[in-house]
């Protein structure tokens, strides 16, 4: 790791330039990030670009919007304009994207909240149960939708989640929820433990709900901040604007400032300061969110009607032992499918279906990670991740980058071993409700494409949570933008690891937030990735689905333990 100091005359604060993700540098200042003035020809100022424009370090692309004359480009929310070329994939992949995550509508016009699915009168059965079951046999149940009138529904799309579980055994399944659209649903439900096992069945939301939810997809319901700095000897001065994504007819018209990166081409726009130049722009932070929903929208969506656990067979099932094992052998690698259960707990320990995971003690923990350099990249369940090898890892200790622990970015080192693990959170949008400096969130397909990589190197990435509050268009294109750099770095670097960790469930069931777009998103990411050899996809949402705890976009301890025991099973396979 190479550091150097250097001192702006200017201003008298001192920088430290420390080398991170391979080429790149991070600029932590005292007092907070800099964006400098544009001073030629010092190597480490601002540059031009054309007349209109500058390039930050970091190869972000700040342009003053010219404005072509004096009427405004009025807002229009539609990103249907945008095509597969736009997302930078074929119209082949995004017909195909489009059918892995169709979900089917209501048949009829809804014009009453009674017309829409029922938690209090849906209801689910065992069917056929047997006398005697064995580890490794299925359960089959049934779920009937009901309207509020407690008439059957005759079309499907009610989100419902389903599992297996024990209480006094600490030990769930998850089940796929099959919907035949006609109002009627199946739950196949692996027995994969020896004693008692109980059906749990919830409506997360109505297909009413789904409906309504899938239609404000393209509506902006979250805004964001921007903090315009200009700093002088006796007076600073503060302007705080309103921020978004600038896609497709996502746009503020023409009294706004645009950053535009130059490699992925993203485009981040913010309403112009009444007193600062669009190059003050120095922090950055979560806005406020709005509600798109009109009143009868929101009925059919309100909490009495969402998340609730549903009426049905409450039979204990006694499940015996079996000569025959259950689970599998096959060591940890990539490639490998992801099945349905993708494994289970028992005793509270995660037992895989897809490869042979084993629990990682703190010192076989050290073992795996002597001389890797681990890059974790994306939102704070990626951070949980690292923070869970600092309190694990006998003497990994976090260096001090003088930056917020929540916002990062973080890195830890264990010098004995030389072990150095990073976290940064990825570029804008970014809801977080700390103020950060914008410099410090990178795209992470211009983080990848600055790694050399190789045997040491072990990149980890997630990219979901934030991304709920825009278009799927554009987490189509952000997703390919990170696919090329992952297929370019495995060219360059064949032995390098890479890990894709997958939304987990959020706990959060609003217009805002909810786990419908949580697994539309997480389904894009499996498709976009299911055929580029040498990348692993860890599958968390089954882990977070079915367990005891309540759903928190951060789930608790004993989940992230088992999590990590997956993680740690792809690094150092047995």
């Amino acid at each position: 790791m190479a550091t150097s100091s250097t001192q702006n005359s200017n201003t008298g604060l001192f920088s430290l330039d420390i080398i991170l993700f391979g080429k790149f540098a991070l600029w932590a200042l005292k007092g907070g990030i800099q964006v400098k003035q544009f001073q030629p020809p010092g190597p480490k100022s601002v540059h031009r670009y054309n007349d209109s424009s500058i390039i930050l370090n970091g190869g972000i692309q700040l342009k003053q919007f010219q404005p072509p004359g004096p009427k405004s480009v009025p807002p229009n929310n539609d990103s249907s304009i945008i095509s597969a070329s736009d997302m930078g994939i074929s119209d082949e992949e995004w017909d195909s994207l489009q059918k892995a995550i169709d979900w089917p509508n209501p048949d009829q016009k809804i014009t009453h909240w009674m017309q829409s699915t029922s938690p209090e009168h849906s209801s689910f059965s065992i069917v056929g149960v047997n006398e005697s079951y064995k580890v490794g046999d299925k359960l089959y149940v049934t779920i009937t939708a009901r309207d509020h009138n407690k008439n059957p529904k005759r079309y499907g799309g009610d989100y419902f989640k389903a599992k297996l579980f024990n209480s006094e055994l600490n030990a769930s399944v998850f089940g796929e929820v099959v919907d035949h659209r006609n109002g009627t649903y199946t739950v196949p439900l692996l027995l994969p433990w020896e004693g008692p096992a109980q059906v749990f069945v919830r409506l997360e939301h109505s297909s009413e709900a789904v409906q309504i939810i899938k239609k404000h997809r393209e509506t902006p319901r979250t805004h964001f901040k921007g903090y315009f700095w200009s700093w002088g000897n006796k007076k600073s001065l503060r302007e705080v604007v309103d921020c978004n994504l600038k896609w497709g007819r996502w746009n503020k018209g023409i009294r706004s400032c645009e950053y535009k990166d130059v490699r992925t081409g993203t485009v981040w726009q913010c309403s112009k300061p009444k007193r600062l130049s669009c190059d003050k722009l120095v922090q950055h932070s979560g806005g406020r969110l709005q509600n798109p929903l009109n009143n009868f929208e929101q009925l059919l969506c309100a909490k009495k009607f969402t998340n609730v656990t549903i009426n049905g067979d409450k039979k204990i099932i006694n499940v015996l032992p079996n000569t025959a094992a259950i689970g599998t052998v096959e060591k940890c690698r990539s490639g490998l499918r992801t099945p349905v259960p993708a494994g289970f707990y028992l005793k509270d320990v995660w037992k895989s279906f897809v490869c042979n995971t084993r629990h990682f003690s703190p010192p076989q923990m050290t073992a795996c990670l002597k001389n890797k350099i681990v890059y974790f990249m994306g939102d704070s369940t990626t951070r949980q991740w690292f923070e869970f090898f600092e309190k694990t890892v006998p003497d990994l200790k976090r260096m001090d980058l003088h930056t917020h622990p929540g916002g990062g970015p973080l890195m830890s080192v264990e010098l004995k071993n030389n072990i150095i693990i990073h976290w940064r959170a990825h570029g804008v949008p970014l809801r977080f409700g700390r103020v950060m400096p914008i410099v410090d969130l990178h795209y992470i397909s211009n983080d990848i494409d600055e790694i050399a990589g190789g045997t040491h190197a072990v990149i980890v990435f997630t990219y979901c949570a934030h991304l709920v509050f825009h278009p799927l268009t554009f987490y189509v294109f952000q997703v390919a933008k990170i696919r090329q750099s992952v297929i370019a770095l495995l060219r360059r670097a064949p032995t390098t690891t890479v890990i894709i960790k997958s939304a987990n469930t959020a706990g959060v069931k609003s217009i805002y937030q909810s786990d419908w777009h949580m697994l539309q998103l997480n389904t894009v990411m499996r498709e976009m990735f299911k055929d580029i050899a040498g990348v692993v996809f860890i599958d968390v949402w089954q882990m977070t689905s079915c367990h005891y705890l309540v759903e928190n976009i951060h789930p608790g301890p004993v989940i992230i333990g088992n999590e990590i025991d997956m993680l740690l099973s792809y690094i150092c396979p047995s």
